[in-house]
Protein backbone atom coordinates (compact mmCIF):
# COMPACT_ATOMS: atom_id res chain seq x y z
CA UNK A 1 0.00 0.00 0.00
CA UNK A 2 2.77 2.28 0.73
CA UNK A 3 4.17 1.84 -2.96
CA UNK A 4 0.86 3.20 -4.03
CA UNK A 5 1.03 6.55 -1.97
CA UNK A 6 4.81 7.07 -2.86
CA UNK A 7 3.71 6.43 -6.74
CA UNK A 8 0.83 9.23 -5.91
CA UNK A 9 3.36 11.35 -4.86
CA UNK A 10 5.90 11.18 -7.72
CA UNK A 11 2.64 11.66 -10.12
CA UNK A 12 1.53 14.79 -8.89
CA UNK A 13 5.29 16.14 -8.59
CA UNK A 14 5.65 15.14 -12.34
CA UNK A 15 1.89 16.66 -13.66
CA UNK A 16 3.03 20.03 -11.49
CA UNK A 17 6.54 19.88 -14.06
CA UNK A 18 3.91 19.09 -17.06
CA UNK A 19 1.29 22.35 -15.96
CA UNK A 20 4.29 24.60 -15.67
CA UNK A 21 5.83 23.54 -19.52
CA UNK A 22 2.45 24.51 -20.63
CA UNK A 23 1.78 27.55 -18.83
CA UNK A 24 5.13 29.21 -20.58
CA UNK A 25 4.79 27.74 -24.08
CA UNK A 26 2.48 30.73 -24.97
CA UNK A 27 5.28 33.60 -23.41
CA UNK A 28 7.78 32.32 -26.17
CA UNK A 29 7.18 34.83 -28.89
CA UNK A 30 11.05 34.67 -29.91
CA UNK A 31 14.03 32.98 -29.46
CA UNK A 32 15.33 35.14 -26.87
CA UNK A 33 12.13 34.18 -25.06
CA UNK A 34 12.17 30.67 -25.87
CA UNK A 35 16.58 30.29 -24.63
CA UNK A 36 16.93 32.91 -21.96
CA UNK A 37 12.97 34.18 -20.84
CA UNK A 38 13.43 37.00 -22.21
CA UNK A 39 16.10 38.10 -20.00
CA UNK A 40 13.15 38.19 -17.12
CA UNK A 41 14.28 35.67 -13.96
CA UNK A 42 13.65 36.93 -10.93
CA UNK A 43 16.70 37.04 -8.28
CA UNK A 44 15.53 34.15 -6.05
CA UNK A 45 14.01 31.68 -9.09
CA UNK A 46 18.24 32.67 -10.91
CA UNK A 47 19.61 31.63 -7.87
CA UNK A 48 17.78 28.77 -6.52
CA UNK A 49 17.35 27.25 -10.80
CA UNK A 50 21.35 27.34 -11.58
CA UNK A 51 22.06 25.84 -8.56
CA UNK A 52 19.03 23.13 -8.58
CA UNK A 53 20.47 22.26 -12.53
CA UNK A 54 24.22 22.11 -11.36
CA UNK A 55 23.55 19.33 -8.20
CA UNK A 56 22.16 16.91 -10.54
CA UNK A 57 21.71 13.43 -8.54
CA UNK A 58 24.84 13.78 -6.88
CA UNK A 59 23.76 15.77 -4.10
CA UNK A 60 21.01 13.10 -3.08
CA UNK A 61 23.01 9.95 -4.24
CA UNK A 62 26.57 10.01 -4.91
CA UNK A 63 27.66 12.58 -2.00
CA UNK A 64 25.97 10.63 0.72
CA UNK A 65 27.09 7.43 -0.70
CA UNK A 66 30.84 8.85 -0.42
CA UNK A 67 30.24 9.78 3.15
CA UNK A 68 28.53 6.73 4.32
CA UNK A 69 31.45 4.54 2.78
CA UNK A 70 34.71 6.26 3.37
CA UNK A 71 33.60 9.51 6.00
CA UNK A 72 34.39 12.94 5.68
CA UNK A 73 37.28 13.92 4.20
CA UNK A 74 36.32 12.94 0.37
CA UNK A 75 32.81 14.32 0.79
CA UNK A 76 34.41 17.65 2.63
CA UNK A 77 37.17 18.46 -0.15
CA UNK A 78 34.90 17.76 -2.94
CA UNK A 79 32.51 19.80 -1.22
CA UNK A 80 34.60 22.78 -0.26
CA UNK A 81 35.50 22.97 -3.83
CA UNK A 82 32.19 23.16 -5.00
CA UNK A 83 31.17 26.20 -2.58
CA UNK A 84 33.96 28.30 -3.49
CA UNK A 85 33.39 27.77 -6.86
CA UNK A 86 30.03 28.32 -6.86
CA UNK A 87 30.61 31.33 -5.24
CA UNK A 88 33.24 32.76 -6.97
CA UNK A 89 31.62 32.33 -10.26
CA UNK A 90 28.41 34.24 -8.96
CA UNK A 91 31.14 36.84 -7.80
CA UNK A 92 33.62 37.03 -10.96
CA UNK A 93 31.30 36.28 -13.84
CA UNK A 94 27.59 37.05 -13.35
CA UNK A 95 27.27 40.43 -13.75
CA UNK A 96 29.89 41.20 -16.16
CA UNK A 97 28.39 38.51 -18.34
CA UNK A 98 24.76 39.76 -17.49
CA UNK A 99 25.92 43.39 -19.33
CA UNK A 100 28.18 41.72 -21.71
CA UNK A 101 25.43 40.08 -23.44
CA UNK A 102 22.73 42.45 -23.44
CA UNK A 103 25.03 45.03 -24.93
CA UNK A 104 26.26 42.36 -28.06
CA UNK A 105 22.87 40.90 -27.95
CA UNK A 106 24.26 37.67 -27.68
CA UNK A 107 21.46 34.41 -26.48
CA UNK A 108 24.27 31.61 -26.09
CA UNK A 109 27.55 30.95 -24.75
CA UNK A 110 28.53 30.67 -28.47
CA UNK A 111 26.70 33.48 -29.36
CA UNK A 112 28.84 35.89 -26.95
CA UNK A 113 31.85 33.96 -28.10
CA UNK A 114 31.71 34.87 -31.30
CA UNK A 115 30.49 38.38 -30.53
CA UNK A 116 32.47 39.25 -28.29
CA UNK A 117 35.68 38.57 -30.58
CA UNK A 118 33.92 39.64 -33.62
CA UNK A 119 34.34 36.60 -35.58
CA UNK A 120 33.19 36.40 -39.05
CA UNK A 121 34.64 33.59 -39.99
CA UNK A 122 32.14 31.60 -37.47
CA UNK A 123 35.11 29.21 -36.43
CA UNK A 124 34.95 30.10 -32.79
CA UNK A 125 30.81 29.79 -32.35
CA UNK A 126 31.10 26.31 -34.70
CA UNK A 127 34.05 25.15 -32.01
CA UNK A 128 32.03 26.00 -29.02
CA UNK A 129 28.68 24.85 -30.21
CA UNK A 130 30.31 21.71 -31.27
CA UNK A 131 31.92 21.31 -27.58
CA UNK A 132 28.24 22.09 -25.82
CA UNK A 133 26.80 19.03 -27.94
CA UNK A 134 30.08 16.25 -27.57
CA UNK A 135 29.83 16.97 -23.42
CA UNK A 136 25.82 17.53 -23.06
CA UNK A 137 24.49 14.73 -24.85
CA UNK A 138 26.44 12.17 -22.62
CA UNK A 139 25.94 14.34 -19.99
CA UNK A 140 22.16 14.29 -20.04
CA UNK A 141 21.83 10.68 -20.70
CA UNK A 142 23.25 10.05 -17.40
CA UNK A 143 20.15 11.73 -15.74
CA UNK A 144 17.86 9.40 -18.31
CA UNK A 145 20.10 7.07 -16.42
CA UNK A 146 19.55 8.22 -13.14
CA UNK A 147 16.08 8.46 -13.43
CA UNK A 148 15.23 5.07 -15.29
CA UNK A 149 17.03 3.10 -12.39
CA UNK A 150 15.34 5.22 -9.74
CA UNK A 151 11.91 3.98 -10.81
CA UNK A 152 13.24 0.59 -12.05
CA UNK A 153 14.81 -0.27 -8.18
CA UNK A 154 11.30 1.72 -6.52
CA UNK A 155 8.61 -0.20 -8.52
CA UNK A 156 9.92 -3.17 -10.49
CA UNK A 157 9.80 -1.49 -13.63
CA UNK A 158 11.92 -2.48 -16.78
CA UNK A 159 14.61 -0.22 -16.83
CA UNK A 160 14.55 1.05 -20.35
CA UNK A 161 10.67 1.42 -20.14
CA UNK A 162 11.44 3.25 -16.90
CA UNK A 163 14.26 5.43 -18.52
CA UNK A 164 12.02 6.22 -21.29
CA UNK A 165 8.59 7.53 -19.16
CA UNK A 166 11.44 9.80 -17.53
CA UNK A 167 12.57 11.21 -20.53
CA UNK A 168 9.09 11.74 -22.26
CA UNK A 169 8.51 13.78 -19.25
CA UNK A 170 11.14 16.15 -18.85
CA UNK A 171 11.78 16.60 -22.74
CA UNK A 172 7.70 17.53 -22.63
CA UNK A 173 8.06 20.46 -19.88
CA UNK A 174 11.19 21.88 -21.53
CA UNK A 175 10.29 21.95 -25.02
CA UNK A 176 6.93 23.09 -24.61
CA UNK A 177 8.02 26.26 -22.21
CA UNK A 178 12.40 26.50 -23.07
CA UNK A 179 14.12 28.48 -20.98
CA UNK A 180 10.99 29.61 -18.67
CA UNK A 181 9.78 26.73 -18.39
CA UNK A 182 13.16 25.29 -17.11
CA UNK A 183 14.17 27.92 -14.83
CA UNK A 184 11.04 27.66 -12.82
CA UNK A 185 10.59 24.10 -12.57
CA UNK A 186 14.10 24.13 -11.68
CA UNK A 187 13.01 26.53 -8.80
CA UNK A 188 10.14 24.54 -7.29
CA UNK A 189 12.89 21.09 -7.97
CA UNK A 190 15.35 23.22 -5.56
CA UNK A 191 12.22 23.18 -3.01
CA UNK A 192 11.39 20.04 -3.37
CA UNK A 193 15.08 19.23 -3.23
CA UNK A 194 15.28 21.31 0.15
CA UNK A 195 12.30 19.09 1.56
CA UNK A 196 14.00 15.96 0.98
CA UNK A 197 17.15 16.87 2.83
CA UNK A 198 14.85 18.09 5.78
CA UNK A 199 12.92 15.01 6.01
CA UNK A 200 15.68 12.67 5.24
CA UNK A 201 18.04 14.12 8.43
CA UNK A 202 14.56 13.65 10.73
CA UNK A 203 13.78 10.63 10.03
CA UNK A 204 16.82 8.90 10.12
CA UNK A 205 18.65 10.79 13.12
CA UNK A 206 15.42 9.49 15.09
CA UNK A 207 15.44 6.00 13.65
CA UNK A 208 19.40 5.95 14.99
CA UNK A 209 18.43 6.61 18.67
CA UNK A 210 19.61 10.73 18.21
CA UNK A 211 22.16 13.32 16.58
CA UNK A 212 24.48 11.66 19.91
CA UNK A 213 24.24 8.43 19.05
CA UNK A 214 25.01 9.70 15.70
CA UNK A 215 28.14 11.44 16.67
CA UNK A 216 29.30 8.58 18.99
CA UNK A 217 29.29 6.12 16.12
CA UNK A 218 30.84 8.24 13.76
CA UNK A 219 33.76 8.89 16.44
CA UNK A 220 34.16 4.98 17.08
CA UNK A 221 35.25 4.67 13.13
CA UNK A 222 38.59 4.89 12.74
CA UNK A 223 39.96 7.95 10.44
CA UNK A 224 35.69 8.25 9.53
CA UNK A 225 35.66 12.07 10.79
CA UNK A 226 39.11 13.50 9.66
CA UNK A 227 39.71 15.68 6.72
CA UNK A 228 42.84 14.16 6.18
CA UNK A 229 42.14 10.62 6.76
CA UNK A 230 39.55 8.10 5.30
CA UNK A 231 38.01 5.09 6.48
CA UNK A 232 38.36 2.02 4.44
CA UNK A 233 34.73 0.33 4.43
CA UNK A 234 36.07 -3.21 4.01
CA UNK A 235 38.48 -3.37 6.71
CA UNK A 236 37.90 -0.40 9.33
CA UNK A 237 41.38 0.96 9.34
CA UNK A 238 42.33 4.75 8.80
CA UNK A 239 43.98 5.58 5.46
CA UNK A 240 45.60 8.52 4.22
CA UNK A 241 43.80 10.57 1.81
CA UNK A 242 46.66 11.18 -0.21
CA UNK A 243 48.44 14.88 0.56
CA UNK A 244 47.95 18.16 -0.70
CA UNK A 245 47.83 16.93 -4.25
CA UNK A 246 44.79 15.06 -4.18
CA UNK A 247 42.99 17.80 -1.86
CA UNK A 248 43.63 20.46 -4.27
CA UNK A 249 42.58 17.93 -7.31
CA UNK A 250 39.40 17.27 -5.47
CA UNK A 251 38.90 20.75 -4.89
CA UNK A 252 39.02 21.45 -8.56
CA UNK A 253 35.99 20.38 -9.46
CA UNK A 254 35.35 23.74 -8.49
CA UNK A 255 36.98 25.37 -11.41
CA UNK A 256 34.24 23.38 -13.78
CA UNK A 257 31.21 26.16 -13.07
CA UNK A 258 33.27 28.69 -14.74
CA UNK A 259 32.33 27.04 -18.07
CA UNK A 260 28.96 25.82 -17.45
CA UNK A 261 26.56 27.01 -20.24
CA UNK A 262 23.33 25.98 -18.34
CA UNK A 263 24.48 27.88 -15.58
CA UNK A 264 25.96 30.81 -17.19
CA UNK A 265 22.88 30.84 -18.85
CA UNK A 266 21.04 31.93 -16.01
CA UNK A 267 23.27 35.01 -15.40
CA UNK A 268 22.84 36.25 -18.68
CA UNK A 269 18.94 35.89 -18.38
CA UNK A 270 18.33 37.43 -15.27
CA UNK A 271 16.24 40.23 -15.31
CA UNK A 272 17.92 43.13 -13.06
CA UNK A 273 22.03 42.73 -13.07
CA UNK A 274 22.17 45.30 -9.43
CA UNK A 275 19.66 41.91 -8.20
CA UNK A 276 23.10 39.47 -8.95
CA UNK A 277 24.42 40.45 -5.46
CA UNK A 278 21.52 38.73 -3.73
CA UNK A 279 21.24 35.90 -5.77
CA UNK A 280 25.07 34.77 -4.80
CA UNK A 281 24.35 35.01 -1.40
CA UNK A 282 20.94 32.76 -1.64
CA UNK A 283 22.74 30.24 -4.35
CA UNK A 284 26.23 30.20 -1.82
CA UNK A 285 24.33 29.89 1.25
CA UNK A 286 22.26 26.95 0.04
CA UNK A 287 24.98 25.26 -1.79
CA UNK A 288 26.69 24.60 1.48
CA UNK A 289 23.95 23.89 3.34
CA UNK A 290 22.54 21.81 0.85
CA UNK A 291 26.16 19.88 0.37
CA UNK A 292 26.88 19.78 3.91
CA UNK A 293 23.45 17.75 4.77
CA UNK A 294 23.98 15.63 2.57
CA UNK A 295 27.40 14.74 3.62
CA UNK A 296 25.52 14.25 7.47
CA UNK A 297 22.91 11.92 5.97
CA UNK A 298 25.48 9.44 4.49
CA UNK A 299 26.91 9.30 8.12
CA UNK A 300 23.43 9.18 9.69
CA UNK A 301 23.04 6.14 7.35
CA UNK A 302 26.10 3.95 8.52
CA UNK A 303 24.97 4.68 11.88
CA UNK A 304 21.68 3.74 11.49
CA UNK A 305 22.85 0.62 9.45
CA UNK A 306 24.95 -0.03 12.71
CA UNK A 307 21.63 0.44 15.20
CA UNK A 308 20.07 -2.10 13.05
CA UNK A 309 17.83 0.71 11.62
CA UNK A 310 18.26 -0.20 8.02
CA UNK A 311 20.41 -3.24 6.43
CA UNK A 312 24.02 -2.77 5.52
CA UNK A 313 24.04 -0.80 2.24
CA UNK A 314 25.01 -2.71 -1.05
CA UNK A 315 25.10 0.21 -2.78
CA UNK A 316 25.93 3.44 -0.86
CA UNK A 317 24.38 5.65 -3.21
CA UNK A 318 20.95 4.02 -2.74
CA UNK A 319 20.88 5.41 1.16
CA UNK A 320 18.68 8.31 0.93
CA UNK A 321 16.23 5.73 -1.38
CA UNK A 322 16.86 2.51 1.29
CA UNK A 323 15.46 5.43 4.45
CA UNK A 324 12.59 6.46 2.58
CA UNK A 325 11.29 3.30 1.96
CA UNK A 326 11.88 2.56 5.64
CA UNK A 327 9.99 5.70 6.36
CA UNK A 328 6.91 4.87 3.69
CA UNK A 329 6.30 1.84 6.42
CA UNK A 330 4.56 4.11 8.94
CA UNK A 331 1.31 5.07 7.45
CA UNK A 332 -0.15 7.30 5.07
CA UNK A 333 1.41 10.70 5.29
CA UNK A 334 4.83 9.21 6.21
CA UNK A 335 4.52 7.14 2.74
CA UNK A 336 3.08 10.26 0.99
CA UNK A 337 6.43 12.12 2.75
CA UNK A 338 8.63 9.27 1.31
CA UNK A 339 7.12 9.95 -2.01
CA UNK A 340 8.32 14.02 -1.50
CA UNK A 341 11.51 12.60 -0.74
CA UNK A 342 12.11 10.08 -3.85
CA UNK A 343 10.53 13.34 -5.95
CA UNK A 344 13.20 14.93 -4.26
CA UNK A 345 16.43 12.59 -6.61
CA UNK A 346 13.64 13.01 -9.64
CA UNK A 347 14.42 16.69 -8.90
CA UNK A 348 18.16 17.23 -9.18
CA UNK A 349 18.28 14.89 -11.90
CA UNK A 350 15.30 16.79 -14.24
CA UNK A 351 16.66 20.01 -13.16
CA UNK A 352 19.94 19.35 -14.73
CA UNK A 353 18.40 17.70 -17.42
CA UNK A 354 15.88 20.23 -18.90
CA UNK A 355 18.90 23.08 -19.27
CA UNK A 356 21.36 20.52 -20.58
CA UNK A 357 18.75 20.15 -23.18
CA UNK A 358 18.03 23.83 -23.74
CA UNK A 359 21.92 24.45 -24.00
CA UNK A 360 22.61 21.85 -26.37
CA UNK A 361 19.71 22.60 -28.64
CA UNK A 362 20.46 26.39 -28.30
CA UNK A 363 23.80 25.19 -30.07
CA UNK A 364 22.32 23.34 -32.71
CA UNK A 365 19.74 25.22 -33.36
CA UNK A 366 20.22 28.80 -33.44
CA UNK A 367 24.21 28.87 -33.41
CA UNK A 368 24.93 25.83 -36.30
CA UNK A 369 22.06 26.12 -38.03
CA UNK A 370 20.96 29.28 -38.11
CA UNK A 371 24.74 31.67 -37.46
CA UNK A 372 27.70 28.79 -38.82
CA UNK A 373 25.57 27.76 -41.90
CA UNK A 374 23.34 30.60 -42.48
CA UNK A 375 19.64 28.95 -42.87
CA UNK A 376 17.07 31.73 -42.26
CA UNK A 377 13.78 31.35 -40.57
CA UNK A 378 11.23 33.59 -39.48
CA UNK A 379 11.13 33.40 -35.48
CA UNK A 380 7.78 31.02 -35.53
CA UNK A 381 9.93 28.48 -37.45
CA UNK A 382 12.67 29.35 -35.02
CA UNK A 383 10.88 28.05 -32.06
CA UNK A 384 9.96 25.19 -34.11
CA UNK A 385 13.39 24.31 -35.24
CA UNK A 386 14.58 25.06 -31.40
CA UNK A 387 11.88 22.59 -29.73
CA UNK A 388 12.55 19.90 -33.10
CA UNK A 389 16.05 20.08 -32.23
CA UNK A 390 15.50 19.26 -28.15
CA UNK A 391 13.72 16.47 -29.28
CA UNK A 392 16.21 15.16 -31.72
CA UNK A 393 19.08 15.43 -29.03
CA UNK A 394 17.05 14.07 -26.36
CA UNK A 395 16.63 11.30 -28.72
CA UNK A 396 20.30 10.88 -29.20
CA UNK A 397 20.57 10.80 -25.30
CA UNK A 398 17.81 8.10 -24.65
CA UNK A 399 20.04 5.86 -27.52
CA UNK A 400 23.29 6.73 -24.93
CA UNK A 401 21.02 5.97 -21.68
CA UNK A 402 19.78 2.23 -22.76
CA UNK A 403 22.51 0.39 -21.22
CA UNK A 404 21.20 0.08 -17.09
CA UNK A 405 25.08 -0.61 -16.38
CA UNK A 406 26.48 2.48 -17.37
CA UNK A 407 28.34 4.06 -14.83
CA UNK A 408 26.83 8.29 -14.15
CA UNK A 409 29.29 9.12 -12.12
CA UNK A 410 32.10 8.81 -14.30
CA UNK A 411 30.18 10.54 -17.32
CA UNK A 412 29.16 13.23 -15.17
CA UNK A 413 32.99 13.79 -13.84
CA UNK A 414 33.92 13.68 -17.28
CA UNK A 415 31.69 16.48 -18.75
CA UNK A 416 32.06 18.67 -16.25
CA UNK A 417 36.14 18.98 -16.67
CA UNK A 418 34.81 19.15 -20.94
CA UNK A 419 33.55 22.40 -19.78
CA UNK A 420 35.57 23.64 -17.40
CA UNK A 421 38.46 23.03 -19.60
CA UNK A 422 36.97 24.46 -22.91
CA UNK A 423 34.78 27.02 -21.90
CA UNK A 424 36.10 28.28 -18.47
CA UNK A 425 39.47 29.71 -18.78
CA UNK A 426 38.49 31.71 -22.06
CA UNK A 427 35.32 33.02 -20.63
CA UNK A 428 36.93 34.19 -17.06
CA UNK A 429 39.45 36.04 -19.65
CA UNK A 430 37.15 37.00 -22.35
CA UNK A 431 35.12 39.11 -19.12
CA UNK A 432 38.35 40.15 -17.28
CA UNK A 433 41.43 40.72 -19.85
CA UNK A 434 40.48 43.41 -22.85
CA UNK A 435 44.15 42.29 -24.79
CA UNK A 436 42.20 38.89 -25.04
CA UNK A 437 41.87 37.95 -28.62
CA UNK A 438 40.03 35.46 -31.33
CA UNK A 439 42.96 33.93 -32.21
CA UNK A 440 43.54 32.86 -28.14
CA UNK A 441 40.50 32.26 -27.44
CA UNK A 442 40.15 29.38 -30.22
CA UNK A 443 43.73 27.68 -29.30
CA UNK A 444 42.60 27.85 -25.56
CA UNK A 445 39.08 26.57 -26.17
CA UNK A 446 40.59 23.64 -27.84
CA UNK A 447 43.65 22.98 -26.21
CA UNK A 448 42.13 22.91 -23.13
CA UNK A 449 39.00 20.55 -24.13
CA UNK A 450 41.87 18.15 -25.81
CA UNK A 451 43.65 18.32 -22.60
CA UNK A 452 40.78 16.43 -21.00
CA UNK A 453 40.68 13.78 -23.33
CA UNK A 454 44.35 12.95 -23.59
CA UNK A 455 44.87 13.12 -19.43
CA UNK A 456 41.44 10.89 -18.60
CA UNK A 457 42.60 8.23 -21.66
CA UNK A 458 46.54 8.27 -21.75
CA UNK A 459 48.12 9.95 -18.34
CA UNK A 460 45.25 8.96 -16.02
CA UNK A 461 45.97 5.50 -16.10
CA UNK A 462 49.36 5.51 -15.63
CA UNK A 463 48.27 6.40 -11.50
CA UNK A 464 50.50 8.90 -9.17
CA UNK A 465 50.62 11.84 -9.80
CA UNK A 466 48.99 11.42 -13.04
CA UNK A 467 45.75 10.17 -11.50
CA UNK A 468 44.85 13.85 -10.65
CA UNK A 469 41.16 15.16 -11.96
CA UNK A 470 41.92 16.00 -15.92
CA UNK A 471 39.62 19.33 -14.97
CA UNK A 472 42.89 21.03 -13.24
CA UNK A 473 45.85 20.21 -15.82
CA UNK A 474 43.14 20.94 -19.10
CA UNK A 475 41.83 24.61 -16.73
CA UNK A 476 45.81 25.71 -16.72
CA UNK A 477 46.75 24.63 -20.50
CA UNK A 478 43.19 26.05 -21.71
CA UNK A 479 44.29 29.30 -19.85
CA UNK A 480 48.11 29.65 -20.38
CA UNK A 481 47.50 28.79 -24.31
CA UNK A 482 44.94 31.72 -24.59
CA UNK A 483 47.16 34.21 -22.60
CA UNK A 484 50.45 33.02 -24.81
CA UNK A 485 48.67 33.21 -28.27
CA UNK A 486 46.77 36.46 -27.50
CA UNK A 487 50.33 38.22 -26.62
CA UNK A 488 51.46 36.58 -29.65
CA UNK A 489 49.15 37.80 -32.26
CA UNK A 490 47.32 41.29 -33.05
CA UNK A 491 45.33 43.27 -30.36
CA UNK A 492 41.30 43.14 -30.62
CA UNK A 493 40.41 46.27 -32.81
CA UNK A 494 39.44 49.40 -30.51
CA UNK A 495 35.99 48.74 -31.16
CA UNK A 496 35.90 45.67 -29.20
CA UNK A 497 38.28 47.30 -26.42
CA UNK A 498 36.23 50.20 -26.27
CA UNK A 499 32.98 47.48 -25.68
CA UNK A 500 35.16 45.97 -22.91
CA UNK A 501 35.65 49.31 -21.07
CA UNK A 502 31.69 49.88 -21.52
CA UNK A 503 30.63 46.28 -19.19
CA UNK A 504 33.59 47.43 -17.25
CA UNK A 505 31.93 50.82 -16.43
CA UNK A 506 28.54 49.36 -16.12
CA UNK A 507 29.49 46.21 -13.98
CA UNK A 508 31.01 48.78 -11.24
CA UNK A 509 27.91 50.73 -10.95
CA UNK A 510 24.35 50.13 -10.38
CA UNK A 511 23.45 51.36 -13.76
CA UNK A 512 21.47 49.32 -17.03
CA UNK A 513 23.40 48.30 -19.87
CA UNK A 514 20.48 49.69 -22.16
Amino acid sequence: MSTIYIMIAIALYLGVLIILGARFAKDNNTVEDYYLGGRKLGPYVTAMSAEASDMSSWLLMGLPGVAYLSGVCDAFWTAIGLGIGTYLNWLLEAKRLRYYTEIIDADTVPDFYEKRFRDKSHVLMGISAVVIVIFFVPYTASGFAACGKLFSSLFGIDYVVAMLISAVIIIAYTAMGGFMAASTTDFVQSIVMTVALIAVVCFGVSQAGGIHEVSAFANSLDGYISIFNMNDYSSGASVSYGGFITIISTMAWGLGYFGMPHILLRFMAIEKPEKIALSRRVATVWVFIAMGVAIFIGIMARAMANYGAIGELEDAERAVIVISQKLAGFGVFPALLAGVILAGILACTMSTCDSQLLAASSSISENILHEVMGIKMDEKKNILMARITLVVIAIFAVFVARNPNSNVFNIVSFAWAGFGGAFGPIMILAIFWRRTNKQGAIAGMICGGAMVFIWHYLLKPLGGIWGIYELLPAFILGLVVCVVVSLLTPEPEQEILDEFDRVLTLSKSTGKAS
